[in-house]
């Protein structure tokens, strides 16, 4: 049975740091802005490493090179509909609506595909899409793409390939989508531990690179500036199949090259709506707020503090489900912030002792399934407070942890904005709430938690009192054997 047939019977039984240190050089010469972006349904980047792939091997000795974690039921499931809906649209399907690979439901008039968006913005601008795997071409991308391309069956990633390669070769296109298919194909036959799926990996790097010669043959080339990004829609299990919440079927990532982006540079904040977010501003298109997009452009890096924790992350003491060799947290806050224990209990799972800092691979291997998977408006280091995990050993008292920011300059009599992004779970009797303090008085509270809260990006606006010239902000989450909250991206700024 052909991975095409495979997933179609599922879908219907489904029914501000410097650009340089963040992996952009800078802004390139004044040429031609151009955008390939490639997709390898089913590729993991573990398994590009350890193939014969020459070709993606030089891209990211070239560029930049990132995994990214999807999400996981409920959000969605780690299908190739959801999947290639986020990486296309640029938001998360909590927005786009794509639970399946049947897409009902979905809110592609509200959230269009990237192309879509560069011919409404840019309407001189050439658009291409091509794909083995048609609903990408049928669905996903609208009429308005100048041209899209549903490879026949029969072609296959052949047919995509050539048809591909003679547009970047002879074409003037200005943006250009190509979904390559067979290693997903060898992931569902085969399982992704097997030579086979190697092989296919081998046999779409030949194709990777044909499709980079093309770009690179062309008369034009040297007067074009070209972002080359390469991507996939998830991973696969050992075994063969995706769909689940494995770290496995999770892993997607981002190879990008051009744009004036570093080479040999390894990126920790990439999601992969910033695929589309990318491509937009790449070619000069402004990304409206009204838009609601989820990704940024990788272009513009904005690091927060807790980002600035990576390199003092430890491995695992207390913590069974996560890998032994895995960095991913620590309690040492960043500069300026600091964790009030005073009132926490004894014992308990060491990681998980108050608020913690820490990763998605570390967080969501403590116990998946339980919609950590879907923090997934958070970004490389975060902030964690998880009660359902401190309990995990002996423990007494309660959890009771609060997360403090440093005081962050504001102008009496004005407001100020305090935004952050928010995962909350929820169990009575457990509770999560923002305090803010001005000018080291008492704090006030301004949002409580107690239902959940998957996700969200906050933006609370604060009366600042007359004559106060800092704000302070507190994140205390109490329980027990309860949920969790996850925080990150903290700024106050002031109106």
């Amino acid at each position: 049975m052909s991975r095409r047939t495979l997933l179609m019977s599922a879908a219907a039984l489904a029914a501000a740091a410097p650009l340089a240190a963040a992996g952009v050089a800078g802004a390139a010469a004044a040429r031609t802005p151009k955008v390939l972006v490639i997709g390898l349904d089913g590729a993991l980047l573990n398994r590009i490493k350890d193939a014969d792939a020459p070709h993606l091997d030089a891209l990211m000795a070239a560029g930049l090179t990132s995994v990214s974690p999807l999400y996981a039921d409920p959000m969605a499931p780690t299908l190739s509909g959801p999947g290639w809906s986020t990486i296309i649209t640029g938001v998360w399907p909590d927005k786009h609506h794509v639970k399946d690979n049947a897409f009902t439901g979905n809110a592609f008039d509200r959230y269009p595909d990237f192309l879509t968006r560069i011919e409404t913005a840019k309407p001189a601008l050439s658009t291409y899409a091509v794909a083995s795997w048609n609903p990408v071409t049928d669905t996903i991308f609208s009429a308005k793409v100048d041209t899209r391309v549903s490879t026949p069956d029969a072609e296959y990633d052949t047919g995509t390939t050539s048809r591909a390669a003679a547009e970047l070769a002879g074409g003037n296109r200005d943006a250009v989508f190509v979904h390559l298919d067979n290693v997903d194909h060898a992931g569902h036959s085969y399982g992704a531990a097997s030579s086979e799926y190697l092989a296919a990996i081998h046999g779409v790097d030949t194709q990777v690179g044909r499709l980079v010669a093309a770009v690179k043959g062309r008369a034009t080339y040297g007067s074009e500036d070209w972002l080359i990004m390469i991507t996939a829609d998830h991973g696969h299990t050992d075994a063969g199949g995706h769909g689940g919440a494995s770290a496995a079927e999770r892993q997607t990532f981002l190879i990008a090259t051009g744009g004036g982006i570093t080479a040999g540079s390894t990126r920790y904040d990439i999601k992969m709506p910033d695929v589309a977010a990318s491509a937009l501003a790449h070619l000069g298109i402004a990304i409206a707020p009204a838009w609601g997009l989820d990704g940024r452009p990788l272009q513009q890096p904005t690091p927060d503090a807790f980002d600035t924790l990576r390199p003092k992350l430890q491995t695992r003491v207390d913590e069974t489900g996560t890998g032994a060799a895995v960095l991913g947290f620590t309690h040492t806050p960043p500069a300026g912030w600091s964790i009030d224990n005073s009132a926490m209990g004894t014992g308990g799972v060491t990681e998980w002792r108050g608020w913690t800092f820490t990763t998605d691979e570390f967080w969501t291997a403590a116990e998946r399934g339980q919609w950590r998977e879907t923090n997934v408006r958070a970004r490389n280091v975060f902030a964690v407070a998880d009660g359902d995990e401190w309990v995990d050993k002996s423990y007494t008292g309660t959890f009771d942890s609060t997360l403090v920011s440093p005081a962050w300059p504001v102008t009496g009599g004005r407001t100020a904005t305090l935004a952050y992004t928010t995962h909350y779970r929820q169990e009575a009797p457990q509770k999560g709430e923002v305090l803010v303090s001005y000018d080291g008085a008492a704090p006030v509270s301004v949002k409580t938690y107690t239902s959940d809260t998957v996700s969200v990006n906050e933006s609370i606006a604060l009366k600042v009192p007359a004559g106060a010239s800092t704000a302070q902000v507190r994140f205390r989450y109490t329980g027990g054997n309860n949920w969790f909250w996850a925080v990150d991206g903290v700024s106050v700024t002031s109106g």
